[in-house]
């Protein structure tokens, strides 16, 4: 019979094992902190976004034994989206990890703003896949924050680039009417230089509607929306609001197929509560849509098959999940990049932000890690820290999302004027003296 005592010890190794690598308490991983949030009224969103996260470091782990052979070591901490709460989580944990943290994902464009000013302090990347500051594009004013692969100044001048060509053609919009219903937040205020700008070009008419956090009510919105009549309705919001902001469209009989979300507006979650009702509405992707690629097979091998993951086979395939797995994966492809010049060992965020400006991942890359077809290749510089300014349309139809149209590409030569001006106001505004790229290697 086996002593006792030696039972026990088997059993607590083989329970230590089956623990999530946030607590196996690791000193020679790479630490990166998870700012998530699963409870309050952005849960349904904020849940599988966060999923995505932390099963791709689990894949990474259980498949490749790391990156390069080192280890992540992840924690979670709950913001509730709540900007002083992403503050607190921030400074808790950037300094875990034999390095302090690689980077950050904060998943929360208030959370990102009070954060810009803290992580040059800290030297700390800010990867904010798809939203923060539209003006941290220009990477030398905003040396740390990447909002790869699709800023909320893409979106906007994609939304009326789809828009334009609904009616004919740009030229078509003249005289017509559209609305920017938006949540009444820095993020939902992001696209209003964008969609004035354009209104002026083509003389449309634009009219700003806000909506009180966290946007369920809106019956005022709406009957401001049916008196108008405008021609289109493009949705800037996120949690709540969207479902909210659909079942009141049907409500004053507001077609379906003449409101545009942007691509936090088009998930799963905005709308399968309004049922029916959402049948027809249409929204941007941020590139990637839901369903399966390559690398959700391998999920199901080494992360769900062994008994890891916070999702599983049957939720792995949402438009949040994967755009939380595409944030990681990118963040991770960041980490890689900089070991490459580094070295194979856990790396400061200062380092690992040089990896992410350098980050490179062409078709050929993105087939190898199992993502092809979920984006459009990246490359980031010194002065584009987006790297990728494309996105699609997509519609609801019931049962699933549909893509509808081909792949558009924000108008640079409107936009890059806005964003070095703007991020020459906020350098003005804070004593930055911005980089010469040209001499960034």
């Amino acid at each position: 019979m086996k002593n006792p005592t030696t039972k026990l010890s088997m059993l607590l190794a083989a329970a230590l094992l089956a623990l999530p690598v946030a607590a196996r308490g690791e000193e020679n991983g790479q630490f990166i902190p998870v700012l998530s949030y699963r409870t309050g009224p952005f849960a349904p969103n904020g849940i599988p976004w966060a999923n995505g996260i932390v099963d791709y470091f689990e894949l990474i782990n259980q498949r490749d034994g790391g990156i390069n052979g080192v280890k992540i070591i992840y924690e979670e901490c709950e913001t509730g989206y709540a900007t002083d709460r992403g503050v607190e989580c921030y400074e808790r944990l950037k300094n875990k990890g034999p390095t302090g943290a690689a980077f950050v994902n904060p998943l929360s464009t208030g959370i990102t703003f009070a954060l810009t000013e803290k992580a040059p302090v800290d030297k700390i990347p800010l990867i904010t896949a798809g939203f923060g500051r539209s003006e941290s594009k220009d990477g030398s004013v905003f040396t740390w924050n990447f909002p790869l692969i699709g800023t909320y100044w893409t979106a906007a001048d994609v939304a009326v680039q789809y828009i334009a060509k609904e009616f004919g053609g740009p030229d078509k919009l003249k005289g017509r009417k559209i609305v920017l219903l938006y949540h009444d937040s820095p993020f939902g205020k992001e696209p209003i230089p964008v969609l004035e700008a354009l209104a002026k070009k083509y003389d449309f008419q634009l009219t700003l509607i806000p909506v009180a956090n966290p946007g369920v009510e809106q019956k005022s919105q709406w009957l401001q929306i049916r008196q108008l009549r405008p021609d289109y309705v493009v949705m800037w919001g996120w949690g709540v609001m969207n479902p909210t902001a659909i079942q009141e469209a049907a409500n004053v009989n507001f077609p379906r197929e003449k409101m545009l979300g942007f691509w936090f507006a088009g998930a799963e979650p905005d709308v399968v509560p309004a049922g029916a009702q959402a049948v027809g509405y249409k929204a941007l992707m941020l590139q990637h849509g839901a369903g399966r690629a390559r690398v959700h097979d391998d999920l199901d091998k080494y992360v769900y098959g062994k008994g890891f993951g916070k999702s599983n086979h049957t939720d792995s395939s949402g438009v949040l999940f994967n755009r939380g797995m595409v944030g990681a994966m990118l963040g991770v492809e960041g980490i890689r990049t900089a070991m490459a010049k580094f070295g194979n060992k856990p790396l400061t965020g200062e380092q690992v932000r040089w990896g992410i400006e350098h980050l490179a991942l062409d078709e050929n890359r993105l087939k190898e890690l199992g993502f092809e077809g979920m984006i459009s290749p990246i490359k980031i510089s010194c002065s584009d820290h987006e790297g990728s300014h494309t996105s699609r349309i997509q519609q609801w139809d019931g049962k699933q999302w549909k893509v509808i149209s081909d792949w558009y590409t924000a108008d640079e030569t409107m936009l890059a004027p806005m964003l070095k001006d703007a991020a020459g106001r906020y350098a003005k505004e804070k004593g930055i003296t911005p980089r010469d790229c040209s001499k960034e290697s």
